[in-house]
């Protein structure tokens, strides 16, 4: 049974209000994946208190630091967007499920993966340096300062 929407609206706009898209079918999550040219940060959000303390607010601080940034990020909902969440999992073999966890496709294919047990107990600055890192690695400068 998912989690009820008042419960983690609040959670959900943690990231909505920084510009990651909410994708709650398999279809939007397909359709984000298979339509995205450069890189893709999906993110699977959770109402632990790791993501809590740590994977949202790293997120945020990373999105505000970074002068590279994916082309686009989306997000599903452990516990809520169940069939997305399930949908996006797909793409990240062979890691098995995780939640939060947090994957970079470049073009579709998986190219970095941060499961929870890289996040779990992480303060939110040294989840955000992982995560510029990672964006520096993988995702275009050009295309980031022209989305900019």
């Amino acid at each position: 049974m998912p989690y009820p929407e008042i419960m983690i609206h609040g959670m959900r706009r943690e990231l909505t209000q920084i510009g990651i898209e909410e994708t709650r079918t398999p279809e939007e999550v397909v359709a984000a994946i298979e339509n995205t040219k450069g890189t893709l940060m999906v993110v699977v959000n959770s109402v632990c208190g790791c993501a809590a303390a740590g994977v949202r607010p790293g997120i945020a601080l990373a999105f505000q630091k970074a002068s590279v940034k994916p082309d686009r990020s989306i997000t599903v909902f452990a516990g809520a967007d169940i069939d997305a969440t399930e949908k996006a999992r797909e793409y990240f073999a062979p890691y098995p499920p995780s939640s939060p966890s947090i994957a970079i496709l470049k073009n579709g294919k998986l190219v970095q993966m941060f499961e929870r047990k890289d996040l779990e107990g992480r303060h939110p600055v040294e989840i955000a340096e992982a995560l510029i890192e990672a964006f520096e690695k993988h995702c275009s400068q050009s295309q980031s300062q022209a989305t900019s």
